[in-house]
Parts: structure tokens; sequence; C-alpha cells
């Protein structure tokens, strides 16, 4: 979350000619609703079942770069999913830095009501042992451009193949 994954995503599909996929735009278009009017009126759970049913359309897709949103690694089965369609790189932020990104953004849910960097810092903690269990990359993008981000990025990915 606002550690600039969308734009890493086109900044990487520029540089690899790699076709990308937006989970959440993906979510948006099916259910012609924006995020927080998904979690507003369907809940929680219902949005993380819709990853779920995303994630396993795309496997029947071209192979490509999937941008996700921050909650998708909370649950085992889109983990298992991920793996089974390539490599999964967290990109990672300190709190002041998403904070930043995120201050204005009126599309953060799970932010709502608690849009500062305390609270932040709580949901990255609780989210750190499934994020770093299940990333096959890890890349800083602190004072990084997502252009920066991107190539850093493929180094790392031709070094493990």
């Amino acid at each position: 979350m606002g550690v600039g994954k969308t734009a890493t995503s086109h900044a990487l599909s520029k540089l690899s000619g790699a076709k990308e996929f937006d989970t959440d735009q993906m979510i948006v278009k099916q259910e012609h609703k924006s995020i927080p009017d998904i979690f507003a009126e369907e809940g929680e759970e219902y949005f993380r079942q819709r990853e779920t049913e995303i994630l396993t359309r795309l496997r029947d897709l071209e192979p490509g770069i999937i941008s996700c949103g921050g909650g998708m690694v909370m649950r085992d089965v889109n983990v298992d999913k991920m793996k089974e369609q390539g490599k999964i790189v967290l990109l990672t932020a300190t709190p002041e830095t998403i904070y930043e990104h995120v201050k204005d953004s009126t599309n953060r849910p799970l932010l709502n009501g608690n849009m500062n960097i305390p609270y932040i810092t709580k949901m990255m903690e609780a989210r750190e042992s499934k994020y770093c269990a299940a990333a096959d990359i890890v890349i800083e993008t602190d004072g990084c451009t997502p252009k920066q981000v991107a190539q850093k990025l493929l180094e790392k990915y031709a070094q493990i193949g």
C-alpha cells in the first residue's frame, strides 16, 4: 500500500514489454464500483474473495506483470496461486514514505479514519511476516523513481531466474 506498485508496474511494462494486469482495476471494472464503495457496501471479505477469483482467471491469460493490492498475500490461497504463476515481488518503503504517498488519497478504505504514520506502521507490522514469507524478491523503494525500482527488479529477477 503506497509503495508505488502501480507506477512500478507501468514502468516495468515499458522496460520489459510485458503486459500488465492490475488486480484492483480488474475488480473495479468487474464490479462497476470503486474500491471504497465495494468495501463500504460489500465488506472487506467480499473484496478479498474477488481478488482470489481474479488470480484464478489470470492463470488462463498470457504471462505478464500482475500488480496486486496490499492485502492480496494475507490469504494463503492467493500466495499459492501467485507462486504457481511466477515470482512474488515485495516493494517496501518506510511508513513515512507511504504516508506521503497516500495522505491525499480517498481510495484507501483500510486507512479510512486512520491516515497517520502510527497506524500505517501498525498495519505494516501486522502484515510483515506474511509479506516476507511470500516474497521471492524484495526491493526498497524509498528515494527511487518507478523506473529505478523497475530496473532494480529486472536486475534481481535476472539473478534468480
